[in-house]
């Protein structure tokens, strides 16, 4: 364990009965046998404090009770990396099982389990499957080879279905996502799901499962290896600036001008054309002004119902009438003001035409870094929500996994297959936000250059580790690598309950104390965890400690492209993939150097043919491709 403990004050508001109740439901909680324990004493705040307090029990926190005085401690990274899995692992479960009591989730897997009548065959989630006998006969027979398992990507678009079993391919992903070890949740942004599966045996079974969402904005250990950190463009500017990325601060500002809806803005005083020339102080201040009272309004008078997606994205109404709100009034105000001080800063050096020693000069000028480090942010902001992905799931269903499935899998999931269906998905997207901004449909570019992820576990060895695609394989420029990067910060609220964020988004909502966050998209990142942080705050907790969820992952990145930075900077106007992205035969490729480099070893051993043998679709049903259920405990007889 760490050897800090941290005080946690009691909040004041309750009545003075009820805090003394407060004090011995958390002195219950300190006591050994508190595992399941989630008291209550009939107060918002009082509530929730008590439900963090058991989910932080539950994760391994030790909390003492002294008189009036609460304090709790965090538990230590075990040194045995193994322990240490185990630890994180049990943790998971927690959350996930908890998700898996939920009835709406149980009939939905029992629905998925029931056997129906499709295509003259009885079949169900288990059609879906792969036999362990079957397969570790096949393998004996036919050795590592496409006649024992031949693999194929699906991309699963929403009104899918299987063709072998008629049920949706987003069903099927969603049942079989049950069985990992962490809890199913939803990401906002985008989403491409992906099924692996195996064209050899008869229903063609899931070999695994991978989802491309919207990056995590903020990922330290992958900017720092991109090169876009604020000081590292300074000092990349600063030794190789040249005329080319002078003329790109200036495209940059004007783009940025032209992505903003001008008219209410220009029709208010706010803006004229000829601003933009000569940018003033006192402009500025107007519309950073405007920015705080229209976010007032918004914060007082919003309502989620008014920022649905347009039903036609192509409407330029639509769009202007979600630009004229006060949400986005006030984004668009803050954009100009920013824009106009950047241009203010930079004008001096880059303007009538920008040249390398005017970009030399700017850069020892402390008001024009600034600005280029705005004009950073900007750039970073568009490409981290479309050109880079973060691999949010991705791994073998058993019996593949004991086959060093995950490595397969993970190939798939960056190869230009894959590229290319992203490009078709989104390539014809309307941004949100952009669009909402600019008050008009917005299409950003959708070339997937680089995917990042992160293993379970922080200290143990992953299905990412020491894998690449050698140029070989795909007639590559270079190798397809997996590397890692360093370890997450561990931040989040992975550890916090359903009950617990229930409670702290109650208690935050009705304090109505600071910024009001209305879960509308556009307001800022990640509105629950800004809501929690909140709620943290009105208890007078410290946020920061208790939102460390002590799981540090592993990070990893692969790039597709060689010219990574100086495209997603928007630099250079097209990526240079690595491999062809119109390849025709690279699933086939990637399994062929699968089946020579993991399957073929593989098969060789006994034990594992044992272990694929386990996995039996008889009934009952044997399988580790089934979602467990967790057995939920009879409600205790009252006896009062």
């Amino acid at each position: 364990m760490s050897d800090t403990w941290h005080s946690l004050p009691i909040p004041l508001a309750a009545p003075r009965a009820t805090q003394r109740a407060f004090l011995a439901a958390a002195g219950a909680l300190a006591q050994p046998a508190s595992t399941h324990m989630r008291p209550s004493v009939g107060d918002t705040a009082l509530d929730a404090a008590l439900s963090v307090l058991a989910d932080l029990i539950a994760q391994g926190w030790s909390l003492k009770v002294d008189g009036e005085s609460l304090s709790v401690l965090a538990p230590g990274v075990e040194s045995d990396p193994i322990a240490e899995k185990e630890r994180v692992r049990d943790q998971e479960l927690l959350k996930r099982d908890e998700q898996l009591a939920t009835p709406s989730v149980r009939r939905f897997i029992e629905r998925m389990e029931r056997p129906r009548e499709y295509g003259g065959n009885f079949v169900s989630i288990f059609s879906l499957m792969r036999d362990g006998a079957e397969l570790a006969d096949s393998l004996t027979s036919k050795g590592a080879t496409a006649e024992a398992i031949d693999p194929y990507v699906q991309v699963i678009h929403r009104s899918d279905r299987c063709d072998h079993t008629g049920l949706r391919l987003l069903d099927i992903w969603r049942y079989f996502r049950h069985t990992w070890t962490n809890q199913l949740a939803s990401t906002p942004g985008r989403t491409m799901l992906i099924l692996v599966r195996d064209g050899a045996a008869r229903f063609h079974p899931v070999i695994g499962i991978a989802a491309l969402g919207s990056a995590i904005i903020q990922i330290a250990q992958r900017d720092d290896w991109i090169g876009w950190q604020p000081r590292e463009v300074v000092r990349h500017l600063s030794a190789n600036g040249d005329l080319r990325w002078a003329r790109w601060l200036m495209r940059r500002l004007d783009d940025g001008l032209d992505g903003i809806h001008l008219d209410d803005l220009i029709e208010d005083g706010l803006y004229w054309p000829s601003l933009w020339d000569q940018p003033t102080e006192d402009c500025i201040e107007k519309l950073q002004k405007e920015a705080a009272a229209r976010r007032r309004d918004h914060e007082r008078f919003a309502r989620r119902s008014d920022f649905s997606s347009p039903k036609d994205p192509s409407s330029v109404d639509a769009w202007i009438k979600r630009a004229e709100s006060d949400l986005f009034r006030s984004k668009r105000c803050l954009a100009l003001a920013e824009l106009l001080s950047a241009r203010r800063a930079l004008g001096p050096y880059l303007t009538p035409t920008p040249t390398r020693l005017g970009l030399l000069s700017a850069l020892e000028d402390k008001m024009a870094q600034k600005a280029i480090l705005v004009i950073l942010r900007r750039a970073k902001a568009e490409a981290v929500g479309t050109e880079i992905a973060d691999l949010t799931v991705c791994g073998a269903l058993p019996p593949y996994n004991a086959l060093v499935g995950g490595k397969l899998v993970s190939m798939l999931a960056v190869s230009p297959t894959v590229v290319r269906a992203y490009h078709m998905r989104y390539s014809d997207y309307a941004s949100q936000i952009a669009s909402s901004l600019a008050g008009k449909p917005v299409k950003r570019r959708s070339n997937l250059v680089y995917v990042g992820t992160t293993s379970l576990y922080g200290s143990h060895s992953s299905q990412y580790n020491r894998l690449r695609l050698p140029s070989g394989v795909l007639h590559a420029r270079g190798d397809i690598v997996f590397r890692r990067l360093g370890r997450s910060r561990s931040f989040g609220t992975a550890h916090l309950s359903v009950e617990s964020v229930r409670a702290l988004v109650k208690l935050v909502e009705e304090t109505r104390t600071g910024a009001r966050v209305n879960s509308i998209f556009g307001e800022g990142v990640n509105p629950k965890l800004r809501k929690i942080r909140g709620a943290l705050d009105i208890l007078g907790w410290p946020s920061d400690e208790l939102l460390r969820h002590r799981r540090p992952r592993l990070v990893y990145g692969v790039v597709l492209v060689d010219n990574l930075l100086p495209y997603l900077l928007g630099v250079d106007r097209e990526p240079r993939y690595l491999f062809r992205r119109n390849v025709s035969n690279d699933i086939k490729r990637i399994c062929v150097w699968w089946y020579k480099r993991w399957l073929g070893k593989r098969i060789l051993s006994t034990d594992v043919l044992a272990e694929l043998r386990e996995h039996r679709l008889d009934r009952p049903v044997c399988h580790g491709a089934r979602v467990k259920l967790p057995d939920i405990p009879e409600p205790a007889d009252d006896l009062s």
